[in-house]
């Protein structure tokens, strides 16, 4: 089995040419260790450093120094439409109120289809389609800031999901 170690970044990963895809679901993106099969059907093993997201784009090294770029798999999204920029600025802050990875278009959001959601979005009045299309949330707030210190925050305000 290939296995994959390392993520390129910086000028570095988009200089260099893929000669593998990887084409995977946002929850797979999010781990650091799994077990996937190139396009081509060779299996490979990911070993990442934790807390990385693997973004579509992205590109991998193989233990043998082959580069892989990551593709974002298509998947069950629900899509949400809003003329409305309050409305859909609302149903942003509830969807986010629930921790849900959310992508933000031009008048439009997505999430990972979930049919307990989509009754919530209805009832706050948004029109909302479900799709197969790549998911490709937003990264969070604290994410790539590399001068984030959490020792510089008090955590006592932690609540329970």
């Amino acid at each position: 089995m290939l296995r994959i170690t390392q993520r390129l970044t910086g000028a570095s990963a988009a200089a260099t040419p893929a000669v593998l895809r990887l084409v995977l679901p946002y929850d797979l993106r999010c781990r650091s260790r799994f077990r996937a099969h190139l396009v081509t059907g060779e299996e490979v093993g990911v070993l990442l450093t934790r807390g990385q997201i693997l973004r579509n784009g992205d590109r991998l090294l193989t233990d043998d120094g082959r580069v892989v770029e990551v593709a974002a798999a298509t998947e069950s999204v629900s899509t949400v439409r809003a003329a409305d920029a309050r409305l859909l600025a609302r149903t942003a802050y509830h969807l986010g109120n629930r921790h849900v990875p959310l992508q933000v278009g031009d008048g439009w959001l997505r999430y990972c289809h979930d049919h307990v959601l989509d009754d919530m979005v209805r009832g706050l009045g948004a029109e909302l389609c479900l799709e197969q299309a790549p998911f490709e949330p937003e990264a969070g707030a604290y994410h790539g800031y590399a001068d984030h210190d959490h020792a510089d925050h008090d955590h006592a305000d932690h609540h329970e999901h």
